[in-house]
C-alpha cells in the first residue's frame, strides 16, 4: 500500500479535489434525509415558505450530486488509469533487465499476466477502494450525525449493530484475500495453457492434441470459476449479514418507537428525517463491506507486481569506466577454469573451461546434443554469470565491462531468429543501428541476400515482416539476422546455427557472406553440419561440459577421436541430426 502510494503520490492535487468532490456527494444524502423532514412538516403546515423552495431543493440535490460524482470518478480515473500506466511502464522495464536466467525459467504468460491483468486489478481496486472508503464513509459519518440530531435515543438503539458489522467486515476480509490470491495465480494458468496451444497449434493438430489442450484448459477455467463463485459468496454472504444486522436496527426502532415517543414527544417530522437517513445508511453499509473484496483483490494484485518488480536485475556493477575502455575490443577471448550450472546442486552444464582465443580467429564450437556448446558462447554477452573462473576479453575481466560496452563488442545470430514487428529495414538497422545510413542497411541486407526476397515486395526494405517474422520463410528470417550481424560490425561474432534454417542454393550465398564478415573478427561458430566448420582456425569438442579435444579439421579427424567420431557418424547419415545438435 506504501508503495502505490508513492505512484499515485504525484497525483495529489487530483485526489484532493476529489475527496471534496466525494464529500460534496455524502453531503447530499444528508440533504435528502433533511428534505424528507421538511417535506413531512410541510403535511402539518402547508403554509411554511419550505412549499416554494423545497421542490427546487431537492432537484438542485440532484444536479449538485451528479456533478460532485462525475468530477469524483474522472479524478479518480485519471489517476488509477495514470498509476497503471506507470506500473505497465516499470515492469516493462524490468523484463527487459530481468536476467536471462529468471526468464527462461518463468512462463511468459505468467509474466504477461502480470502486466495485463494484475497491474488491471491495481487501478480497478484502487479507484473502487478509494471512492468506497472516502465517499462512503463521509455518507455514512453524515448520516449518522444527521440521526443523532433528530433522536439521539434511538440513534444508540440503532448503533448497537455496529460494532457486529464490523466484526462481519474483518472476517470476510481474510476470505477475500486468500481467494483473491489464488485467482492471481489461477490467471497465469489461464495464460499459459493458452499462450502454448496458440504457439503449439501445429504440434496439437498433427499429433492430435485438442482433446488434452482442451481437457488442461478446461480444468484451469473450471478452476477460476470456483474461485471467483467464492468469492461471489462471500461478497454476498457479507451483503446479507450486513443487511440482516442493519434489519435488527430497524426492528429495534420500531419496538422503541412508541415508548420513546410518547414518554419524550418525538416530533414526526423529526422521526421522519431519522427513518430516511437510517434507510439511506444501508447502501454506503453494504458498500463498506464489501470494500473488503476489492482492496484484498487489489493487494493480492499488488503483492504479485511489486514481487516482480522487486526481483533482481541484471547485474551491472562494472569496475572499470566505459571511458577507460577502448571503443572497439581486439577480441582476444579468455576462459579460465570456468564453470557453470543453471541451478544449484544440478550437475554443471560447463566444468573446468579453459580457453583462449586470439583476435580474429575462427573457433568452431561442436559436440552431441546438451554438451554445452549454447551455453559456453552464452557467457562471452553475460547472458549467464560463471560459478567459478572468469572470462576475459582484451585482458579484462567481463565483469569491469559495463553490459552496455561489453554488449556493443558482440554480435549474434541464433537458430531462432527474433524479428520485431516493423520493416525489414527496421529489423537490419535494430536497437542502437537505427541511425545507420540507409545505404549502409542496403549494403548489408544486399550481402545477406535479403535483397533478393525484397524485391518481390512492392514496399522493397520497406515492407512489413509481421508479428515474429510471419511473413517470412526461416531461411528468409535467418538472412534478415545475419545482415543485422552484418551492419553492426562488431569485433566478437556468435554464429550460433546461423545457417540451419537456410536451403543450399541460399546456404551458399549466405556463406559467402559470412567468410567476408569473419575476416578480421573473432568468431564462435556453433554447427549442426560439420562441413560448415572445417576450414575453422581451430575447433573445439565439448563433451559433457568439458574440453575433450581442440585443434583444427584435418588434425582432429588423424587422431580418430571424439571429432572424428561425430563426423563418421554425421556422413555416413547414422545420425544426421542426434549427434550434433545445438
Amino acid at each position: 500500500m506504501k508503495r502505490l502510494a508513492v505512484l499515485a503520490g504525484s497525483h495529489w492535487r487530483g485526489f484532493v479535489l476529489a475527496a471534496l468532490a466525494m464529500a460534496v456527494f455524502a453531503a447530499t444524502e444528508i440533504g435528502f434525509a433533511f428534505a424528507v423532514e421538511r417535506l413531512t412538516a410541510l403535511l402539518g403546515d402547508a403554509s411554511s415558505p419550505w412549499g416554494r423552495w423545497l421542490p427546487a431543493g431537492v432537484l438542485g440535490l440532484f444536479l449538485v450530486r451528479g456533478m460532485a460524482g462525475f468530477v469524483s470518478a474522472w479524478q479518480l480515473g485519471l489517476i488509477g488509469r495514470s498509476v497503471v500506466g506507470r506500473m505497465r511502464e516499470m515492469l516493462f522495464e524490468r523484463f527487459l533487465r530481468m536476467p536471462v536466467r529468471s526468464i527462461e525459467q518463468r512462463p511468459r504468460a505468467e509474466l504477461l499476466s502480470r502486466m495485463l491483468y494484475d497491474a488491471e486489478q491495481v487501478a480497478d481496486a484502487a479507484s473502487t477502494v478509494i471512492t468506497t472508503v472516502v465517499r462512503d464513509s463521509l455518507t455514512v459519518l453524515g448520516l449518522m450525525a444527521y440521526m443523532v440530531y433528530a433522536s439521539a435515543g434511538l440513534s444508540a438503539v440503532v448503533f448497537v449493530a455496529a460494532p457486529l458489522i464490523a466484526l462481519t467486515a474483518r472476517v470476510l476480509s481474510k476470505h477475500f484475500r486468500r481467494y483473491s490470491a489464488r485467482l492471481q495465480e489461477n490467471m497465469g494458468e489461464v495464460s499459459r495453457i493458452t499462450d502454448e496451444a496458440l504457439r503449439g497449434h501445429r504440434i496439437i493438430k498433427v499429433f492430435g492434441g485438442s482433446l488434452r489442450e482442451r481437457e488442461r484448459f478446461s480444468s484451469a477455467n473450471e478452476n477460476n470459476k470456483r474461485l471467483h463463485l467464492k468469492l461471489v459468496m462471500a461478497r454476498a454472504g457479507g451483503d446479507g449479514l450486513t443487511m440482516l444486522l442493519a434489519a435488527v436496527g430497524v426492528a429495534s426502532v420500531a419496538w422503541f418507537v412508541a415508548r420513546y415517543s410518547a414518554a419524550d414527544g418525538l416530533e414526526i417530522e423529526k422521526f421522519t428525517g431519522f427513518m430516511a437517513a437510517m434507510l439511506l445508511l444501508m447502501t454506503p453499509l453494504k458498500h463498506l463491506t464489501n470494500v473488503n473484496a476489492a482492496l484484498q483483490r487489489g493487494l493480492a494484485a499488488a503483492a504479485s507486481v511489486f514481487g516482480l518488480l522487486g526481483s533482481p536485475a541484471e547485474s551491472d556493477r562494472a569496475r572499470a569506466d566505459k571511458r577507460s575502455l577502448p571503443a572497439r575490443a581486439t577480441g582476444r577471448l579468455e576462459f579460465v577454469n570456468v564453470a557453470f550450472s543453471y541451478e544449484s546442486g544440478e550437475a554443471a552444464a560447463l566444468r573446468d573451461i579453459n580457453l583462449e582465443i586470439e583476435p580474429g580467429q575462427r573457433v568452431a564450437i561442436v559436440g552431441r546434443s546438451g554438451s554445452g556448446k549454447s551455453t559456453l558462447v552464452s557467457l562471452i554477452p553475460r547472458f549467464f554469470e560463471p560459478d567459478s573462473g572468469k572470462l576475459l576479453l582484451d585482458g579484462r575481466p567481463l565483469a569491469e565491462w559495463p553490459l552496455a560496452a561489453l554488449r556493443e563488442q558482440i554480435a549474434l545470430v541464433t537458430q531462432d531468429v527474433m524479428l520485431f514487428n516493423d520493416t525489414l529495414a527496421n529489423n537490419i538497422a535494430y536497437g542502437a543501428l537505427a541511425g545507420a545510413e540507409p545505404q549502409a542497411v542496403e549494403a548489408a541486407a544486399r550481402a545477406a541476400h535479403v535483397t533478393e526476397f525484397a524485391a518481390t515486395r512492392r514496399e522493397g526494405l520497406d515492407a512489413l515482416v509481421g508479428e515474429g517474422g510471419l511473413s517470412l520463410s526461416g531461411g528468409e528470417r535467418q538472412r534478415v539476422a545475419i545482415a543485422r550481424a552484418l551492419l553492426k560490425d562488431a569485433p566478437v561474432l556468435i554464429l550460433d546455427e546461423a545457417t540451419s534454417a537456410l536451403d543450399s542454393r541460399s546456404e551458399s550465398h549466405v556463406q559467402e557472406a559470412l567468410d567476408r564478415l569473419m575476416r578480421g573478427r573473432t568468431t564462435l561458430v556453433i554447427a549442426h553440419r560439420l562441413s560448415t566448420i572445417e576450414h575453422a582456425d581451430r575447433i573445439v569438442v565439448l563433451e559433457r561440459g568439458r574440453i575433450v579435444e581442440s585443434g583444427p579439421h584435418a588434425r582432429l579427424l588423424a587422431r580418430g577421436g571424439h571429432y572424428a567420431s561425430l563426423y563418421r557418424l554425421q556422413f555416413r547419415g547414422h545420425s544426421s541430426h542426434g549427434a550434433c545438435g545445438p
